[in-house]
């Protein structure tokens, strides 16, 4: 991490990851970029569905491949650049038969090294198989829920999931929240732990830095009107009242309730729920 001399208040407590050590270039490889609009929270009707979205730098989109479609053609990582649109660092690679894709890469794989996707691959950081093929204990990341389907789990920076088990037909990993789930056991996964492991070390310091990445400010509920929040209004600094706990901005119970759809699909598929209660 890179830390700095409190010149301003802002700049006390402001971390930064160090760059410099690990990015390779500056500029991305110019096909595989393209422009891509921003909706900051809004809906197909133009509505906010998330709040505190809008503004931030503005960003150019780098096509990263998650289905990884090249299967028996060795890879080698040319360089490893930084992508504005995820937390993760990103590798420029060339196959064998010349043709270039940007993927994300994970910690311990420098510039030079060679990868592969097959089924018949070595299970060594950075290639690609089936997680029947994976033994207990193996970190891995960006995992298919479904074979073929394209990596959808473990993408961000730092993450990793570990193989516990294979049987009758499923794979049970242990996610970086805590949750054990099956999957099934010919959905693809890669070997190793995502880069860029210090991001959630950041301080940002100060408030601009949040508006530069597209975050607009928060306000708490207890500074509005009555008209625009259930815990607005009141002479001076009020409380929430007789209410059951904190709400919404629309009325709903905030903390401490499941907001899980009953009978979800994929819930016969988690083995033990995460572990999201608070240290004492």
């Amino acid at each position: 991490m890179k830390t700095y001399a409190p010149t301003t208040p802002s700049r006390r407590h402001m971390s930064t990851v160090s760059y410099k050590k690990v990015l390779t270039v500056s500029e991305p490889h110019k096909k595989l970029v393209k422009g891509k609009k921003r909706f900051a929270g809004r809906n197909s009707a133009g509505r906010i569905t998330v709040r505190h979205k809008g503004g931030g730098h503005k960003r150019n989109w780098r096509e990263i491949d998650f289905k990884y479609e090249k299967r028996d053609i060795p890879a080698t990582i040319k360089t490893i650049e930084y992508d504005p649109n995820r937390s993760a660092f990103i590798a420029l690679v060339c196959y064998a038969d010349g043709e270039y894709r940007y993927i994300v890469v994970p910690q311990n794989l420098p510039v030079g090294e060679k990868f592969i996707v097959s089924d018949k691959a070595e299970v060594k950081i950075g290639n690609r198989l089936p997680l029947k093929k994976i033994a207990s204990g193996a970190f891995v990341y960006n995992v298919e829920t479904k074979p073929e389907g394209g990596a959808k789990l473990i993408r961000s920076a730092g993450s990793y999931a570990e193989v516990l088990s294979n049987d009758a037909g499923y794979t049970t990993l242990k996610m970086p929240s805590g949750e054990l789930r099956k999957l099934n056991e010919n959905a693809w996964a890669s070997i190793g732990a995502v880069s860029n492991e210090e991001y959630k070390l950041v301080n940002l310091g100060k408030a601009g830095r949040s508006r530069w990445l597209g975050i607009r400010p928060t306000v708490r509920g207890s500074a509005m009107n009555p008209v625009d929040h259930p815990h607005g209004g009141g002479e001076g600094r009020q409380g929430i009242g007789l209410r059951r706990g904190p709400k919404t901005r629309e009325g709903k119970q905030a903390f401490g309730v499941r907001t899980r759809r009953a009978k979800k699909y994929s819930d016969k598929f988690i083995v033990a729920r995460r572990k999201n209660k608070k240290r004492k």
